[in-house]
């Protein structure tokens, strides 16, 4: 269970003046070649074009990118692989559709053409269910909708990866019943820290039985019931669970792409992808003290 133990100075503000990047990280999982930017697209006040997109990462030392894109940005999507591919990003995921519709199919046509392999990230919705009937139901119409996109993927090499986003289909325990029904090895989850607020009391067991089947982890500043509080979207460091988090992710042994986010709309992304790497410079600092025990800044 996560408490909020830490002492308020270890919550952080991001500062002009911070740890340089490549902070200490003896295991890698947190080191910036492991970084993916992630909802840095539609989110960017600043609305950057493919090469100025792909300079932003460059500058920022961020070897990765997950790519979020509306309708408006297909169109240029070819010019962000060039650009992507110019700079030495890798497309580490993609936002996929979740039916293999016309953009599905445009977005697989162009990845093969490069012989690029990413994650397809696809997500779901839903009301509970109130029965273990309509629970097999649902489980099993789920996995039928996703098959046809997990086939199409396995013929270009691509993984697919659920991605938590509220209601039943962003329950972990419903997305692994869904990736065990499907039973196909190109099948797996993207865990989002800003849509599970409410897992914080079981996530490290969820982080446990999410483990075989996790593809990428994305970071947040997590308050408890943040995003009740109007606090969903956190720099990572300003959130009163994150070292605990970081902690727990950690000794758990998984390894894997680390998202980090931009996610809001008012901010520059390249402003706001720069505090969430200042933030989990500081976090790394203390990663190995003792919890609420801040050292020197």
């Amino acid at each position: 269970m996560f408490t909020a133990i830490l002492a308020p100075m270890l919550l952080w503000t991001p500062l002009a003046s911070s740890t340089a990047p490549g902070a200490d990280d003896p295991d890698g999982l947190f080191a910036r070649e492991n970084l993916v930017a992630w909802c840095i697209v539609p989110f960017d006040a600043s609305k950057r074009g493919p090469e100025e997109r792909a300079a932003m990462l460059d500058r920022l030392g961020i070897r990765r990118l997950a790519y979020d894109w509306r309708a408006e940005h297909l169109p240029t999507f070819d010019e962000e692989l060039e650009a992507l591919d110019r700079h030495s990003i890798e497309l580490t995921a993609l936002w996929f559709p979740g039916t293999m519709d016309a953009d599905a199919r445009f977005l697989l046509d162009r990845i093969a053409a490069r012989g690029l392999t990413p994650q397809l990230w696809v997500t779901g919705g839903g009301e509970p269910t109130s029965s273990p009937e309509e629970q097999a139901a649902r489980i099993a119409a789920e996995a039928d909708r996703i098959r046809p996109i997990a086939e199409a993927a396995a013929k270009v090499g691509c993984s697919v990866a659920l991605y938590n986003h509220g209601g039943w289909f962003g329950e972990p325990e419903n997305q692994i019943a869904v990736i065990e029904a499907l039973n196909l090895p190109n099948v797996g989850l993207v865990y989002n820290l800003h849509h599970g607020h409410p897992h914080l009391d079981r996530f490290p067991e969820l982080l446990e039985a999410m483990r075989p089947h996790l593809l990428a982890l994305n970071l947040n500043g997590m308050d408890r019931d943040g995003e009740a509080k109007g606090r969903k979207i956190l720099v990572i460091g300003q959130g009163e669970e994150d070292l605990l988090l970081l902690r727990t992710i950690r000794e758990s042994g998984w390894t894997g792409p680390v998202g980090i986010l931009d996610h809001v709309p008012e901010a520059d992304a390249e402003a706001q992808l720069r505090a969430n790497l200042e933030g989990l410079d500081h976090l790394l600092d203390h990663l190995d003290r003792e919890v609420g025990t801040p050292g020197p800044r």
